[in-house]
């Protein structure tokens, strides 16, 4: 910046101010404006989303759908039974206030993300990162929970999510299985159906990247959409009525619905990474922004599923409402099919959460071949993944139990804690409404916490009742925790 002196020889008003580099050439003295001089007009001038750089950027609708596959998943089968847990009227109110919750969430942790690029200077971050970054640029007292709270967040997400998709292979067998035992006659060895999907997995793990898995996602949400159209037809003939049905279930049975609920809309895990490949973030968030127009879907479809439901089955459905559709029905057969190969379109996804921060991890020492070391962490993972299922294939009670305790916390409680952070100097609202709008998120938090490890515990229990032996067959619950059926622990009403 340039400037000419005073004739008088007195200092002008840029000399009161900004720093000179000593110089002077014909009359015109030479100004220092760095970003450390003025850290407001640096954080002006700096545009996140106009420098950031992505090799294959995604578009909205890449992102919308990827948002709908890792929302909608099969966790909306089992709103039948939340329903039955709530009652239709209270079932209809709750679900629209859970995914108020959990959409509030994930968007309080993008408008903090935004805020903190300018800040850093930083044209992305993971989710980690994020909460690193506002511990750092929080009050002082903050500061040395940075590292902390970045373990919590890459441990947390990466052991949820890559425990996600072993039992994705579980559920992906188990339906396969459940039409061709039907054909075959016979109960078929589940640990070899889930070998023979070694081979497609690998080939799905190996797409490169968000933009050209949405292809995947948009196939995966075609099929479950057949899938629930199919469902939903049955769910509507020889309707009862509506009296027959609980308007508000007993209270006791409530934290039920809650525990269902919350865990099956929940997709924290996916937000920073489809945020992180938009080729306009800035329209992620927003009144009309792709996260708000997902979920808003999404919970219309989980409304009208659940409350239907119920309503066709009443006491009598099962914590998967495929289970209630007649087992020898051709159309039954192809709901099965057809969400064994969505719930397979959506393991690419799931995976890539747990993919980017092992390979974030150990990038910088394969810098020389990294594409090599890339594809064969890809490998090492899938089979991993796989080997897990097969020896284990009741695994799905034990990771509801490892979700119920991850997402409670990722998903409600630390993107609240991130906010506080980053806007601490702004303060809170007024009256501090924030605060106490935050306790409420964090009480639901810890309600989530409570009564998802409880089911996963009463899960546990009833697999293995003493000797060992299972007791039933636990079901795919959520998009991100799974439990088993509810139905018969709770009481009739």
């Amino acid at each position: 910046m340039t400037a000419t002196t005073n004739t008088n020889g007195g200092p002008t008003e840029l000399d009161t101010f900004l720093p000179q580099d000593n110089s002077n050439t014909n009359g015109v003295t030479k100004y220092k404006v760095t970003k450390g001089n003025d850290l407001e007009a640096a954080n002006t001038e700096f545009d996140p989303f106009k420098n950031r750089q992505n090799d294959h950027p995604t578009t909205n609708l890449n992102t919308l759908t990827h948002l709908l596959k890792a929302s909608l998943g099969t966790g909306i089968l089992s709103m039948p039974a939340a329903f039955q847990a709530a009652g239709l009227a209270l079932g209809i109110f709750s679900t629209i206030l859970v995914s108020i919750i959990c959409t509030h969430c994930a968007y309080i942790l993008v408008t903090s993300a935004h805020e903190l690029y300018k800040r850093a200077h930083k044209t992305k971050m993971s989710f980690a990162d994020v909460a690193e970054e506002a511990c750092l640029r929080g009050p002082k007292w903050a500061r040395g929970f940075a590292g902390p709270i970045r373990q919590l967040v890459l441990v947390g997400l990466f052991v949820t999510y890559f425990m996600t998709c072993s039992c994705y292979a579980v559920i992906i067998a188990r339906n396969f299985n459940y039409v061709i035992d039907y054909y075959v006659g016979y109960t078929t060895e589940i640990r070899v159906t889930i070998a023979a999907l070694l081979v497609p997995i690998i080939l799905l793990v190996y797409v490169p990247n968000l933009k050209y898995l949405a292809p995947v996602s948009m196939i995966a949400n075609v099929f479950m959409g057949i899938g629930l159209g199919i469902t939903f037809y049955y769910l509507v003939t020889d309707v009862p009525p509506v009296s027959e049905r609980n308007l508000v279930a007993d209270i006791s049975t409530y934290p039920v619905f809650f525990s269902i609920t919350i865990f099956a809309i929940e997709a924290i895990g996916v937000v920073m990474p489809l945020e992180n490949h938009m080729a306009t973030p800035q329209h992620f968030v927003g009144l009309c922004g792709v996260l708000n127009q997902g979920m808003s879907g999404v919970t219309l479809v989980y409304m009208v599923i659940g409350f239907f439901g119920y309503l066709k089955y009443g006491d009598q459905v099962e914590g998967s409402i495929t289970l209630n559709l007649p087992k020898e029905a051709y159309a039954a057969q192809i709901v099965n099919i057809l969400i064994a190969l969505a719930v397979y379109g959506t393991f690419g996804l799931q995976f890539y959460v747990c993919l980017e921060i092992a390979w974030d991890g150990i990038k910088k020492r394969f810098q020389e071949n990294a594409r090599i070391a890339e594809y064969t962490l890809r490998t090492i993972m899938a089979v991993v993944c796989v080997a897990i299922a097969i020896a284990v294939p009741t695994i799905i009670p034990f990771v509801a139990l490892i979700g119920a305790f991850c997402f409670s916390i990722l998903g409600l409680m630390v993107p609240v804690a991130i906010e506080m952070l980053t806007f601490w100097d702004k303060g809170f609202g007024p009256f501090h409404w924030k605060i106490f709008k935050n306790i409420i998120v964090v009480a639901a938090g810890f309600l989530a916490l409570i009564f998802g490890s409880k089911s996963a515990i009463q899960d546990i229990v009833y697999m293995y009742l003493g000797n060992g032996t299972v007791a039933k067959e636990p079901i795919f619950l959520g998009n991100l925790t799974l439990v088993g059926n509810f139905s018969e622990t709770t009481p009739s009403s």
